[in-house]
């Protein structure tokens, strides 16, 4: 039996229709996250040949109480509820031990992570820094020349991978006319008014131009950091981002079912927050940071690139940017989040309710997915992370 307190058969057809118009607006989201195939052209990314084993033994966590930032008394079974949760996985020293599935959900229905894909591609960058392919302190134009006129001719890959470019660029969700609009019309995701052209990524990103000031100074979350690393791995490693994750991550942690990445008009994949994958196969690569990268033996990520993530990450840098209002005194390091320094714990977080949360202190790792409306929504998140507190606490040894 499956450690599952709600498994379904079939998902339910989509309220609305689901176009590539509308498909991240909600209620278009419930479903167009679980069937983003059916919206824009993909990539598969490769399962693995011998998926690695998850052993269960359910527990009862669902009626878990803690008290939510608010100061109002919630249960894990109310938050899922409550907050458009879509799966809620946790894994507990390499036992499954609770999975929840919400409507149009199952073990093997891929859903969009949003930017946990970061997470992904920061995690990659030490498997390739190994290799030799990449040097996270060499700059940006030895892999991509052309472009050297742009903000990224001037920034290393660490910058990259520590989101510390000087960049004019603001991650604002909500403006449909700004830059993370014409980001995405390039990127295929969103339909350009009449009139405007949708362009490609790689043309797109040559565009961007930086602020004047230094780089590795200001923690500056930007998507587009991420799709100039992926841009940087193809051409050190000579072929495209999801061969690369296939061959080099996905298979190696034990994959279970295929992912897929989707693709802009040219073949360039959205890397920054395409991929989607089932949540046992997130857990599974949760569960290979929690074990300093190895899996069933398997050395797949280098331990001292997790050390780095755990770590390291500028704390200066952090106060002066972004969420430091959101998160104080958090830390940011290879596409990782270290929302609390004094938890032995790091965050893939993705817009829409995505999370990717691996405490070491406690041996668990969580997978939390969700169809959110809106794209940040800073309560629910903090509601979730003392949720995760709730659960760690509650399985730390005694």
């Amino acid at each position: 039996m499956r450690p599952t307190e709600i498994m379904r058969g079939s998902p339910p057809a989509p309220e609305v229709q689901v176009t590539r118009a509308n498909w991240r607006s909600f209620p278009a989201i419930r479903w167009g996250f679980t069937h983003v195939r059916e919206v824009l052209p993909t990539a598969d990314i490769r399962r693995s040949a011998r998926p690695t084993p998850m052993p269960s033994a359910p527990r009862e966590l669902a009626k878990l109480g803690f008290t939510a930032p608010d100061g109002k008394a919630a249960t894990i079974e109310a938050t899922l509820q409550e907050t458009f949760a879509d799966a809620l996985l946790v894994m507990h020293r390499g036992t499954l031990i609770h999975e929840w599935y919400g409507d149009g959900m199952s073990v093997i229905t891929p859903h969009l992570i949003c930017s946990i894909s970061k997470a992904i591609a920061g995690t990659l960058g030490g498997v390739l820094a190994a290799r030799g392919l990449v040097d996270p302190e060499a700059r940006v134009v030895r892999y991509i020349p052309e472009l050297e006129t742009s903000v990224y001719g001037g920034c290393t890959v660490r910058n990259l991978l520590d989101m510390a470019v000087a960049i004019q660029f603001e991650e604002d969700y909500e403006d449909l006319a700004g830059d993370v609009a014409r980001y995405r019309f390039s990127s295929g995701w969103d339909v350009p008014p009449p009139g405007v052209e949708p362009g490609h990524q790689r043309a797109y990103l040559a565009t961007l131009r930086g602020t004047g000031k230094p780089h590795g100074k200001v923690f500056h979350y930007v998507s587009t950091n991420t799709e100039v690393l992926g841009w940087v791995y193809e051409r050190a490693c000579g072929m495209p981002y999801h061969r690369i994750l296939s061959d080099y991550l996905w298979q190696p942690l034990g994959a279970e079912e295929d992912g897929s990445l989707t693709l802009d008009s040219h073949g360039m994949g959205r890397l920054a927050g395409g991929i989607s994958v089932t949540a046992r196969d997130l857990l599974r690569f949760g569960e290979m940071m929690r074990n300093r990268g190895v899996v069933e033996g398997r050395q797949v990520v280098p331990g001292w690139w997790i050390d780095d993530i755990r770590e390291n990450g500028d704390p200066k840098a952090w106060a002066d940017g972004d969420l430091a209002e959101y998160f104080p005194g958090a830390r940011y390091r290879s596409k990782w989040f270290t929302i609390d320094p004094s938890r032995n714990a790091l965050t893939g977080i993705g817009i829409h309710g995505q999370h990717l949360y691996v405490d070491l202190d406690s041996d668990t790792v969580i997978v939390k997915l969700a169809t959110q409306p809106k794209a940040m929504d800073v309560p629910i998140d903090q509601r979730w992370f003392a949720a995760f507190r709730a659960i760690t606490t509650h399985l730390a040894p005694r």
